[in-house]
């Protein structure tokens, strides 16, 4: 949009309150400006709560779901392994609140670090990235939207967010290292097959 400035002149020379043609389309262009910015502001407050909330969802459900309907005889490995890593990397995650205490950039609620959120997406992504690689930039670049949704909404600061996609996926490549996963160890077989054993001595 071209703006004729002729057309914005109110005076030809200073006013009465010292103002000139070039300092009014300097308010008018900080006016236009700050208009601007505060829809775009707006825009990803609306994104990021979507992000932050029901998109996570969506997200974390489909990392543990769907190798159930798109894996063929891994999907169930995979869907269980992939829980198994968000659960734990979960679980560090609310220890390392408890232990570290850092006060919420919006509240004077003590469980800043690490995020939950960046937790939990970085370790489903991680292990979905493994599982499909060709998918990786996706799975990134949703656990990275979510990590960056609680920033915008002043839940979390960057080193928040960054912590608990490091321990997200920390704990994911130790997922992935250990043949058996990590809780899931007493119903996995050999095999890597699912269930209760037993045995003993008659």
């Amino acid at each position: 949009m071209r703006i004729r400035w002729d057309a914005l002149r109110i005076f030809d020379g200073a006013s009465a309150d010292g103002y000139t043609p070039r300092m009014h389309k300097a308010v008018i262009v900080l006016g236009l400006s700050a208009s601007l910015l505060s829809c775009a502001t707006a825009a990803d407050q609306e994104w990021a709560k979507f992000a932050s909330g029901t998109g996570s969802v969506m997200f974390l459900a489909a990392g543990t779901l769907l190798p159930l309907a798109r894996d063929g005889g891994l999907g169930r490995e995979h869907s269980l392994r992939a829980f198994d890593s968000l659960a734990v990397s979960v679980a560090f995650s609310e220890g390392l609140k408890r232990l570290t205490r850092v006060k919420r950039p919006d509240s004077s609620e003590r469980d800043s670090f690490p995020s939950g959120h960046a937790t939990a997406a970085f370790a489903v992504a991680a292990m979905e990235s493994e599982f499909h690689p060709r998918e990786a930039p996706l799975w990134y670049a949703g656990a990275a939207a979510i990590a960056d949704s609680r920033v915008v909404l002043h839940r979390h600061r960057w080193a928040d967010v960054v912590g608990g996609a490091a321990l997200g996926y920390g704990v994911a490549r130790w997922e992935l290292s250990s043949p058996r996963g990590l809780l899931i160890q007493p119903f996995m077989g050999e095999n890597h097959s699912f269930g209760l054993t037993a045995s003993g001595r008659f």
